[in-house]
């Protein structure tokens, strides 16, 4: 886990909004609880996601493109490049063929890419109807060594999946952990969630964060809540 990020920084805001409207409403309810936001498809199929990205660059926020670029490598490098462009941090690619991960390497300049190894949403039984068997960990760790043996900068993975990956892989590759339930399991749609000392006792170096800071009572003073948590697991 790298030790330079400040606690506030380590918090990831998933801005999962159909609109521009919805998204600045958001940014003025969390002022600068929040300093860094996921931005992915629901905006981008809303028609609003670069107008969002500005907004977000405007107010001098960190910008997380969450859209998870899978294609041939031509494709991919050429997105990449054009994402590239924008002021934006990381930016997603699943983790497929190592052609279309270097692929991708090559093109993203400054930006950060993370590889995206299993969704936080599938566990065992998932991956077994997809025809890929074995336990969760061991796919996150195998494609873990491709994507950073292509150039990859990170992966996203569950907080659950970060001792094996760690003691595999080392501390230098980024670590980006989705659900995250600071209240523990929800009964919600991710199945592999860890709570926040948890994700960060076991190497993430970032956390993203969405229901449990849109359904709160006060969403600013649960970002703040969990700014806190990270900076005492961070100590």
């Amino acid at each position: 886990m790298s030790e330079s990020i400040s606690a506030r920084d380590r918090l990831i805001f998933a801005l999962d909004v159909p609109d521009r409207a919805a998204a600045v409403a958001w940014m003025d309810r969390l002022g600068d609880a929040v300093s860094f936001y996921k931005i992915g498809l629901e905006l981008l199929s809303g028609g609003d996601y670069f107008a969002v990205l500005d907004e977000l660059a405007r107010r001098g926020k960190k910008i997380f493109a969450d859209l998870k670029f899978h294609d041939v490598p031509a494709t991919v490098a050429g997105a990449v490049r054009g994402m590239a462009q924008h002021p934006v941090t990381f930016a997603t690619i699943h983790c497929d063929s190592r052609a279309m991960l270097e692929a991708a390497a090559a093109a993203k300049g400054s930006l950060q890419l993370l590889a995206v190894t299993v969704l936080t949403s599938n566990d065992a039984g998932d991956l077994a109807a997809l025809g890929v068997h074995g336990d969760p960990a061991d796919v996150v760790i195998q494609r873990a060594q491709l994507a950073q043996g292509a150039g990859i900068d990170g992966v996203v993975c569950s907080g659950a999946d970060l001792p094996r990956l760690r003691d595999a892989l080392g501390p230098e590759l980024l670590t980006v952990c989705p659900g995250i339930r600071p209240a523990g399991p929800a009964g919600d749609d991710q199945k592999r969630t860890v709570d926040v000392p948890t994700a960060f006792a076991q190497g993430a170096d970032y956390i993203v964060v969405g229901r449990p800071i849109r359904q709160a009572a006060d969403p600013r003073a649960a970002a703040e809540a969990i700014v806190d948590q990270i900076a005492a697991a961070t100590a």
